[in-house]
C-alpha cells in the first residue's frame, strides 16, 4: 500500500511533470543555484589563497572573458541540476505507479 506521501508525490508529478520540464522552467529554477557556484568560483579567484595563482590572474586575466565563462558555467550549472531533478522525480514517479498498478492487481485476483 503506498503511503500518504506517495500519493501526494503521484498527485504532484501528475498535474506538474510536464511544465516541470520545460527548458526556461529549468533555467529559472536553477538559476540560484549556478549563481552560488559562480559566486564560489569568484571568491575562490579574488580571494587570493594561492599566492602564484594570484599574480598569473592579475597579469593575464580578461575581465570580459571571466564574465562569459562565469555566465556559460550559471547557465549550464541551472539547467542541469533541474534537469536532473526532474529525470529523478520522472524515475521516482514511474516507479510509484508500477507499484500501484501491481498493488491494484494483486487486489483484484485476491477477491
Amino acid at each position: 500500500m503506498l503511503s500518504k506521501d506517495e500519493e501526494n508525490f503521484l498527485e504532484y508529478w501528475k498535474n506538474n511533470r510536464e511544465r516541470e520540464k520545460k527548458t526556461f522552467r529549468q533555467f529559472a529554477t536553477g538559476l540560484p543555484v549556478g549563481c552560488v557556484l559562480a559566486a564560489a568560483i569568484l571568491v575562490s579567484v579574488f580571494s587570493g589563497w594561492d599566492k602564484r595563482a594570484d599574480s598569473d590572474i592579475n597579469t593575464s586575466l580578461n575581465p570580459s572573458v571571466l564574465m562569459i565563462a562565469l555566465l556559460i558555467i550559471v547557465v549550464f550549472v541551472a539547467i542541469f541540476h533541474k534537469k536532473h531533478q526532474w529525470d529523478q522525480n520522472e524515475e521516482q514517479y514511474q516507479t510509484l505507479l508500477r507499484k500501484k498498478e501491481k498493488q491494484e492487481k494483486n487486489q483484484t485476483t485476491q477477491q
